[in-house]
C-alpha cells in the first residue's frame, strides 16, 4: 500500500502566481494540493480545519498579512510546516517571517528554479533560505518553534537593504488603469532622481506625460534632471523595434540599446555608487500583440541586465489584455521577477 501524499495548502492572493505554484507541484504524485486560498484570515481557519503537512504562505495578503497569519496558525495548528513564498527582500521582513517558526523563505523570483528544492528541504526538516538572500545566514540547528530566530542578519547589511531594497531588483506591476500604474511608477522614478541617481523611462507618450506631471507635482525638477542627463525618456514602440528581429528579441541589440542609455546617464549621476532606475513597457506591447514568448525572453534578458549593471527595473502589464495570454505565460513572467505588484 503506497504512502499517503503530502498535503499542501497554498495561500497566495495573486491568481497567476498561485496557479504557477499549484501546477508546478501537481506534477508530482507525492504532493496533494488540498486548498488554494487568497486571504490571510481564511488561511488561519483552513489550516485548523484541514491540518495540512505544509503551508506555502505569501506575505502581502488581504485581511491579515502572512506573518500575522503564520503566528495565529502556530497558536492553533502547530503541526504544519510553513514555507513563505514572497517577493519581499527586506531583511527585517525575512527575519520577522522566520521568527514565526516558519521553516523557510523562498523569494518569488527564485521559484521558477527552486520551488521544488525548497519544498522538499522543508519537508525533510531543513531550514531553507532563498539564494537571493545570500546576505543572511541560517542556523540549521535552531529549534523550530514560535520563537525561532535561526536567521541571523550580518552587521554589514547596508542602509538600502534595511529599507527593503537590494541590488539588481527586477519588479513587475500588473495594473487595471493608468492611475494605478502612475502611482507606483512616479514613486519608483522619484526615489532615484531624489537620490541623485539616474532614470530611464521607456514608455508610451501618454505615460511619459503623465509621469512627468506626477513627478513635478511631487517636487521633482524633471527639467533639471533632463539637462543633467540623469533622466532619459524613449518611446516604447520605437525602442521595441530596435531589438525585435522576426518577432523575437535579439539579445545583442537589446543589451546594446539599454547599455548605451546607461552610459549616457552614468557620468552624470552623483554618489560613490550611482544606480539607475529603468521603467519599460516594451513587454506590454509584446503582450498586447499576443507575443508571449518574446515578452518572456525580454524578461529573462532584463534579469541579466539588472544583475550585470547597477540597475533596478520596473516592468508593467495592463490587466485589460490579460485574456490574450495563456495562463502558463503569465506564471512564467511572474517567476522572472523579484517582486510582483497587482492592482
Amino acid at each position: 500500500m503506497s504512502e499517503s501524499p503530502i498535503r499542501i495548502l497554498v495561500v497566495e492572493d495573486f491568481a497567476p502566481f498561485r496557479a504557477f505554484v499549484t501546477s508546478a507541484l501537481d506534477q508530482y504524485p507525492e504532493f496533494e494540493i488540498i486548498g488554494e486560498l487568497s486571504d490571510g484570515l481564511e488561511a488561519v481557519s483552513k489550516a485548523a480545519e484541514l491540518n495540512p503537512d505544509l503551508i506555502l504562505l505569501d506575505i502581502g495578503l488581504p485581511s491579515l498579512n502572512g506573518i500575522a497569519a503564520a503566528r495565529r496558525i502556530r497558536e492553533h495548528s502547530p503541526q504544519p510546516k510553513i514555507l513563505f513564498v514572497s517577493g519581499d527582500l527586506s531583511p527585517d521582513i525575512v527575519e520577522q517571517a522566520l521568527s514565526t517558526g516558519a521553516a523557510g523563505y523562498l523569494v518569488k523570483s527564485d521559484a521558477g528554479r527552486h520551488l521544488l528544492p525548497a519544498v522538499r528541504a522543508v519537508l525533510e526538516g531543513e531550514h531553507y533560505l532563498s539564494s537571493s538572500l545570500s546576505g543572511f545566514q541560517v542556523n540549521h540547528n535552531a529549534p523550530q518553534h514560535p520563537d525561532f530566530h535561526g536567521l541571523s542578519k550580518p552587521k554589514q547589511v547596508t542602509s538600502s537593504l534595511a529599507k527593503g531594497e537590494t541590488a539588481g531588483r527586477h519588479e513587475v506591476v500588473f495594473y487595471s488603469n493608468d492611475r494605478q500604474l502612475l502611482d507606483r511608477l512616479s514613486r519608483f522614478i522619484a526615489a532615484a532622481l531624489n537620490a541623485g541617481d539616474g532614470a530611464v523611462v521607456v514608455a508610451t507618450g501618454t505615460h511619459q506625460q503623465g509621469l512627468v506631471q506626477r513627478l513635478e507635482a511631487s517636487g521633482v525638477d524633471v527639467a533639471a534632471a533632463i539637462k543633467q542627463s540623469r533622466y532619459i525618456a524613449q518611446d516604447a514602440a520605437d525602442t521595441l523595434s530596435s531589438f525585435i528581429v522576426n518577432g523575437m528579441v535579439d539579445a545583442g541589440r537589446f543589451f546594446e540599446n539599454f547599455e548605451n542609455l546607461f552610459l549616457k546617464i552614468s557620468s552624470a549621476t552623483q554618489g560613490k555608487h550611482p544606480r539607475i532606475a529603468l521603467f519599460g513597457e516594451c513587454v506590454d506591447l509584446m503582450w498586447k500583440q499576443g507575443n508571449a514568448e518574446a515578452a518572456i525572453q525580454a524578461e529573462k534578458l532584463g534579469s541579466q541586465l539588472s544583475r550585470k549593471n547597477a540597475v533596478d527595473i520596473l516592468c508593467a502589464y495592463s490587466m485589460g489584455v490579460q485574456g490574450v495570454m495563456e495562463e502558463e505565460a503569465i506564471q512564467r513572467i511572474c517567476a522572472e521577477h523579484s517582486a510582483v505588484y497587482r492592482k
